[in-house]
This record gives C-alpha cells, sequence and structure tokens, in this order.
C-alpha cells in the first residue's frame, strides 16, 4: 500500500468534552487516541500519514510522532480541512489513493480499513466510504440511494429532510479516495449548509453527477465507529478498548480472573500461564513473563519488568522496576527504580524509598537475598547477595548491606556489630 497516504482530521475543540487538553490527546487505555489511529495505518504498510490540526495544534504536534502536522487557521469544515493538504499531496507523485480518517474513531480496526481500501482499489473507484444500518441514526449523515440503490449522495442531518432522516443507513466517516478525484470534488463543493461550511461529504454528490464511480463498504460492528464527543463516549471506548486488550492477552494463555475488575493498558506484554488476579491495574510499558501469579490489588506502572514465576501479591505497586525470576513481593509494598534479583522474598510492608525530593535514586537486591517485613531501603542502596534485612529495619542510602550479611535496626547495622 506504498500508494496510499492518509490524512486524519483532528483539528476540531472538542467542546464537549470540557477540557483543556485537545480532544484527540485524551488517552484510551494508555494511549492518545489519535495514536489508534496511526498505528493501525501503519501496522497495514501506510507510513504517509497527515494530521491536519486546529485546536491546540502545538500540543497535538508536541505529543504525536510519526505523522506530518498541517495546521487549519479557521475550522471552515472536514472539506477546508481536506484542502489544506492539497500541495502536499499533489506534488508526490507516488500517491494515487488518499483514505481519510476522523481522529476521533479511535475504535476503528485494522480488518475494516484494510477491506475498504481493497475494495477501492478492485472497483477503480473515485471515492468508497464506509456505511453502517443504524436503527436509530440520530447524529449521523444519511446515504442517499437511487432506486436501483446506486449511491447518490450523502447528507447531514442538520440538513436531511424529515423523509431523509428516517433512512437507517449511515455514514461512518471513512472514506478513501482517488486523489484526483478528491480534489476535483473538493473543488466544486461550497458552504451552502445551515453550518456554512465546506462539508467533505458534499464531494460524494460532485463525484456521482460527474459519473465517476462511488463505492461503500459496510460494516455490521457499531464499536468500530465509535466517536468520542464527550466523556461519557470516552468512557464507552475505554471499555471496548480494554475488553479487546483483555480478550488478546487472554487468546495469549493468560488467565484473567475478573476481566470486569482487571484494568491492562495498551502495550502490556504478558507471557503465557501466568495469572492475573482481580482489582490488578496494570500500565502501558509493563512486561511479565510466565508462570506468574499478579494481585489482587497490585499495580504495576511504567517501566516494570517481571521475570517468570513471580508472586506479586495485594497492595503491591511497583515502578521503573525489574524483578527476578521466582521473586515474591506479596503484601503491601511499594517498589520504585528497583533491580531485583532472583528468588529474593520481599517482606510485608516493604518500602522502596526511590525518591529525595529533588532526584530518584536505583536500589540493587541481589540473588536470594531476604527483606524483612517493614523494611526501608532508602536508595541509592545495594543489598548483596543472600544478605537479610531484619524486620522493621531502615537501610540508609549509600550503606550498602555485604553479600551474606544481616542488618537490623534503625539505622540498619550489621548484626554482629549490633550485639556488641
Amino acid at each position: 500500500m506504498k500508494n496510499i497516504a492518509t490524512i486524519i482530521l483532528a483539528a476540531g475543540e472538542g467542546t464537549r468534552m470540557k477540557s483543556c487538553l485537545p480532544k484527540v490527546l485524551h488517552n484510551i487505555c494508555g494511549k492518545p487516541m489519535l495514536e489508534y489511529l496511526i498505528d493501525n495505518v501503519n501496522s497495514i504498510g501506510i507510513d504517509k500519514v497527515f494530521a491536519v490540526v486546529g485546536h491546540k495544534a502545538g500540543l497535538v504536534k508536541q505529543n504525536i510522532r510519526g505523522v506530518k502536522c498541517i495546521t487549519q487557521n479557521e475550522l471552515l469544515g472536514t472539506g477546508d480541512a481536506i484542502s489544506i493538504t492539497r500541495a502536499a499531496l499533489l506534488k508526490d507523485n507516488k500517491i494515487d489513493n488518499v483514505l481519510v480518517l476522523y481522529g476521533d474513531t479511535p475504535l476503528l480496526s485494522q480488518g475494516i480499513i484494510k477491506k475498504l481500501i481493497e475494495k477501492h482499489v478492485s472497483s477503480s473507484a473515485g471515492a468508497t466510504f464506509l456505511t453502517a444500518q443504524l436503527k436509530n441514526p440520530t447524529g449521523y449523515g444519511r446515504v442517499i440511494r437511487s432506486s436501483n440503490n446506486k449511491i447518490i449522495k450523502i447528507v447531514e442531518e442538520l440538513d436531511a429532510s424529515i423523509y431523509e432522516k428516517v433512512i437507517e443507513e449511515i455514514n461512518v466517516g471513512v472514506y478513501c479516495f482517488n486523489k484526483r478525484a478528491l480534489f476535483y470534488g473538493l473543488e466544486k463543493i461550497k458552504p451552502d449548509n445551515k453550518k456554512e461550511e465546506y462539508y467533505l461529504t458534499d464531494t460524494i454528490e460532485v463525484l456521482t453527477k460527474s459519473n465517476i464511480l462511488v463505492e461503500s463498504v459496510t460494516s455490521n460492528d457499531s464499536e468500530e465507529f465509535l466517536g468520542v464527543n464527550t466523556r461519557a463516549e470516552l468512557g464507552k471506548a475505554e471499555l471496548v478498548m480494554r475488553k479487546r486488550i483483555l480478550d488478546n492477552i487472554m487468546d495469549r494463555g493468560v488467565t484473567v480472573i475478573d476481566p470486569g475488575n482487571t484494568y491492562i493498558e495498551h502495550g502490556v506484554e504478558i507471557e503465557k500461564d501466568t495469572v492475573i488476579y482481580p482489582y490488578t491495574f496494570i500500565e502501558n510499558n509493563v512486561k511479565i513473563g510466565s508462570n506468574c501469579n499478579i494481585g489482587p490489588f497490585a499495580r504495576l506502572r511504567p517501566g516494570t519488568v517481571v521475570g517468570d514465576k513471580v508472586g506479586i501479591g495485594n497492595f503491591v505497586e511497583i515502578v521503573r522496576s525489574c524483578i527476578g525470576r521466582e521473586t515474591k513481593i506479596r503484601h503491601q509494598c511499594y517498589i520504585g527504580d528497583a533491580v531485583i534479583g532472583k528468588n529474593v522474598n520481599i517482606g510485608a510492608g516493604t518500602i522502596v524509598a526511590n525518591y529525595d525530593g529533588k532526584e530518584k535514586h536505583k536500589t540493587v537486591i541481589e540473588d536470594n537475598a531476604f527483606i524483612g517485613t517493614g523494611t526501608i531501603l532508602i536508595a541509592p542502596v545495594k543489598i548483596g547477595k543472600g544478605a537479610i534485612t531484619g524486620a522493621g529495619s531502615v537501610v540508609t542510602r549509600n550503606k550498602n548491606v555485604p553479600a551474606g550479611k544481616t542488618v537490623v535496626g534503625i539505622p540498619a547495622r550489621l548484626l554482629n556489630k549490633y550485639k556488641k
């Protein structure tokens, strides 16, 4: 698909979100909704991606990588948004077709996008767009067809007659255009509608009146084209995406005891035969090995890597840490910026104090160490192989515990010195 470019419309303010953040930057399962679309088109082989930005364009440019952002200075409608990409697209002779997506439809799958493109290319259409049948089509543009089922035009709801509003076939808002046909259509549209905007949908009628073939593909999955315009819709999208992520994880051989009460973000990797218990929260950029037990009520934050056969129990929080094979961290612990070796026992209530108020520091706990209940390790510090800390010990910064030794007390001291 090297001859296809993608335009993602991401200029809207999203006023109904009631947010200082541009709508397309709102997270769904730990990832901005705009990134889902970018990743999907990249995954099917489209690497030329343009985002039309407007409201707080600088924030979008700052937070989204891998796309060329083009700014729409005045929000004059979707047709105008596409028109400002004209120079960039026409100067590239290798681009024959243009995929157009809306930045607030993050649930679109790779499969339906690929199906649309394949139909468009195989039929040599001027335009192909995605439709669906809805019993309650309120809010969507209606697809108008002739008596012989040929597409005539798309009518936006505000401009639809009472007869057109009862039509149940709706325009989802996903298009693939022949590049020349797209800009031919855009040249002829006018803002003669209730919003006084240039509608991209009006290009469909321009093409059909010019006897240029317009095709469609139908989606039967209403979740795919859920538009996110409000906080409530953001919550619905979050539920759908979370289910997709959990289903994918379980399909790979992971047991999730209670999917309805388990939160796992995008980008988490978990190996087979691991068990995730209820009320566990696993954020993005976490890797978990096989045959582990995680939770309940555990929180694993970004940068955490967990080895095989590890046990992480209730009310344990881990961030930016590597946990070695067969290590156990069972109860009420905080582990931050630590490297923990194999077969280590971390007692209940252990705190790795990684932050001194200005900087974060690293803690190293080597293989076979035993960290007693209620131990506080003040980083930077190193606990040697097979070393032991007594219950309630406070190991202060840079006071490393030698391999095989035992420390106790506040501050922690070697046991043999403590007895003298």
